[in-house]
């Protein structure tokens, strides 16, 4: 017995690591240096340490340096998430991001422009390589669309149609974007549109491309509105804004929303309260957080009436498959420009969330929300 414990204390640290990840793959049949697409492909046997030490930022960083490959790396994410692999690991560092979450607001007005200088000023040049045609940067509807345009062309008139938007209304669009929406509702829906961004380079692209219609854009923190509306969007905006803040954003929502008014938005979402991945919130969302249901309805408790709830999360996967087409189509115009660390950094952020939505662990959600109990359901569907 003795000799046993000696033996299994000899065997060096990376041995173990091997041994570990080989047993934890196997569970979602993924091997080391296996011949499928899904298997992982290994370059260096030291990145196993890291990985089995750090977990998800672990697993992202020693991609982006080359250390691992995977042919199929959404199908890869699907097998590892679908396995529910997390119920082996645990990871102290889990705790203290929920703590932190907790006591420190970390979508602040301080830091409400970061996420935009970090993400969304990338340049509108490579957005629109990657995005549809009208740059819309959100899940697409895709029952009956057979390409990107349609599916998102869809998921807008989807939008427009659920606010029951009529000529001559004032629609706010939360987070706007691009402007994808306040283009499209202004033009065929007849109505005055006001977005808001933190994106200058969002906010420079909508003055540009719509400058004949009634369209206005503000670059400026959703907390300083305080303007009436008939309608309110928020179309993939409110994962920025933070459990601290969902109450505040209900409240300039009720604020700005006039009583016979309705709300869409438009959200991805988890199945229950959790930290963001580090890996996402280090180098892609910086300070992101994907609520919960509990957390939205809790936030608009007193405040709004939730009339429906629509959930397409499937749509999302097959809307990054499809960015990350484009995206690998059109990365020779920009290789020299941004380099193989971001190309990396880039494949792994689309595909892994592709990966994600297909296994259920992400969810894409519509709530429709009014100011006046006399709407009902049948109103709006």
């Amino acid at each position: 017995m003795a000799n046993e414990q000696q033996d299994s204390l000899d065997v060096p640290a990376i041995g173990r690591s091997r041994h570990l990840a080989d047993d934890l793959l196997a569970e979602a049949d993924i091997r080391i240096n296996g011949d499928r697409p899904w298997d992982l492909q290994l370059h260096r046997e030291e990145a196993l340490d890291e990985i089995i030490a750090r977990h998800s930022m672990g697993l992202g960083e020693t991609y982006m340096r080359g250390d691992w490959d995977v042919q199929a790396l959404d199908e890869f994410f699907y097998r590892l998430l679908a396995a529910d692999l997390g119920r082996r690991i645990k990871n102290w560092r889990n705790a203290w991001r929920v703590l932190r979450s907790y006591f420190l607001n970390l979508q602040s007005r301080r830091r409400a422009f970061k996420i935009g200088e970090h993400h969304y000023n990338l340049g509108n040049e490579f957005y629109t390589t990657m995005l549809d045609n009208r740059l819309t940067y959100s899940c697409g509807y895709w029952p009956g669309a057979n390409s990107l345009d349609d599916a998102q062309t869809a998921k807008l008139d989807l939008i427009c149609r659920k606010l029951d938007l009529q000529p001559g209304m004032k629609m706010l669009d939360i987070g706007c974007g691009w402007g994808s929406l306040i283009g499209y509702a202004a033009q065929k829906y007849q109505v005055e549109c006001v977005g808001v961004t933190v994106s200058s380079e969002q906010s420079a692209y909508v003055k540009e491309r719509y400058p004949d219609l009634p369209v206005a854009v503000h670059l400026q923190d959703y907390r300083d509105l305080n303007e009436s509306f008939d309608r309110i969007a928020s179309v993939g905006m409110f994962e920025h804004v933070g459990r601290k803040n969902h109450r505040t954003f209900m409240e300039v929502a009720k604020r700005c929303l006039k009583k016979d008014g309705l709300m869409l938005l438009h959200t991805i979402g988890k199945i229950e309260p959790a930290p963001n991945n580090p890996w996402i919130d280090k180098y892609i969302f910086p300070n992101g957080e994907i609520p919960a249901a509990g957390q939205i309805t809790l936030a608009a408790q007193g405040l709004l009436v939730c009339e429906d709830l629509h959930n397409f999360g499937p749509d999302y996967d097959k809307t990054l498959m499809a960015w990350h087409r484009n995206f690998e189509q059109n990365w020779p115009r920009f290789a020299d420009r941004y380099g193989k660390h971001f190309y990396r950094m880039w494949r792994y952020y689309l595909l892994s969330c592709a990966g994600a939505f297909r296994a259920g662990k992400i969810q894409l959600w519509q709530w429709i929300f009014s100011n006046d109990r006399s709407w009902g359901v049948e109103r709006i569907c």
